[in-house]
């Protein structure tokens, strides 16, 4: 074995690489480190479909329980639901089934390295190294990785730059996430993405009422499968507003909110409350926080606190 799998300088030599478990993010970042070079030796997968993951994702690596794929790695990745992790290193722990000096690096967002303490005492190099994307089991997860931030959390600097030198050879950007800060981390990317979805799924279902029986001569019908019309209307737009704020910030913020028009509020809020009173409950909720933001007046105010 490696001594901790780096050799003279911060590019990692060859390692063996084992995953627990064949889930959408270990099988993307398996296949993304044997990309780069690495060899992934053995992977855990109980399910059919983690099974068939890992044959599809994994071909040459084989389906092994979870103590012989740690047994077998330089580089073991523990790539299971956050609350499965802590479970899992204690019974890795309770087992010594991670050989002295592995590299042991698990997925979690929301966890730094403290999690990993009963393996770390047991003399592995402990690592959180978290991929700052969503996961959908295709192929394009791995594709992905070459564009997504990474967030590192190490016990020191030997651990950073291992961690720093894995997440380059993928091809991604690894970024430093202090231990005490992986809970706000975590929440910060999960407001913006798991939320953008709602958003945007609320969006489509109102768009699709606006349309459905409009359809001009030789058009596609409206109808409730994805990527349809009511998609392709909203794709330019919103591409754009995200474009925007991730560049201009909160100068980006646009439309009656923007803009104080408490009239046109009003009456977004009684057309959407009309299409389902949910959808318009999530629309006076982001419109009162961008009331907060572009400072409006007060009667706006009024119609989203409910005040009148």
């Amino acid at each position: 074995m490696t001594s901790f799998g780096i050799t003279n300088g911060p590019a990692p030599a060859r390692l063996s690489v084992g995953i627990v478990s064949a889930g959408r993010v270990g099988t993307a970042i398996g296949a993304a480190l044997e990309r780069a070079g690495h060899v992934v030796v053995a992977c855990s997968a109980v399910s059919d479909v983690s099974r068939h993951r890992a044959r599809t994702r994994l071909p040459d690596t084989e389906i092994l329980p979870v103590a012989d794929v740690a047994a077998r790695s330089e580089l073991l990745i523990l790539a299971v639901p956050d609350a499965e992790l802590a479970s899992l290193v204690a019974g890795l722990a309770s087992t010594d089934a991670v050989p002295n000096r592995t590299i042991v690096a698990h997925t979690s967002g929301a966890n730094g390295i403290g999690i990993l303490d009963p393996l770390a005492r047991q003399g592995v190099v402990p690592l959180a190294i978290h991929p700052a994307m969503t996961f959908t089991g295709h192929d394009e997860d791995t594709v992905r990785l070459a564009s997504a931030c990474f967030g590192l959390t190490a016990a020191d600097d030997i651990g950073y730059a291992i961690a720093q030198s894995l997440v380059l050879e993928i091809g991604g950007e690894p970024v430093r996430v202090r231990e005490d800060m992986r809970p706000l981390y975590h929440a910060a990317l999960a407001h913006g993405s798991n939320h953008l979805v709602t958003l945007v799924v609320d969006a489509v279902a109102a768009l699709r009422v606006a349309l459905e029986g409009q359809e001009l001569l030789g058009q596609e019908l409206i109808g409730n499968e994805p990527n349809g019309v009511a998609e392709r209307v909203l794709q330019p737009l919103l591409s754009a507003a995200l474009d925007n704020a991730l560049r201009r910030g909160p100068a980006a913020l646009t439309g009656p909110v923007a803009r104080g028009d408490s009239e046109a509020v009003a009456t977004h809020l009684r057309v959407l409350e009309e299409v389902d009173p949910r959808i318009a409950a999530g629309y006076r909720a982001l419109s009162l926080r961008s009331a907060q933001r572009a400072g409006a007046t007060p009667e706006l105010l009024d119609i989203l606190e409910e005040r009148r």
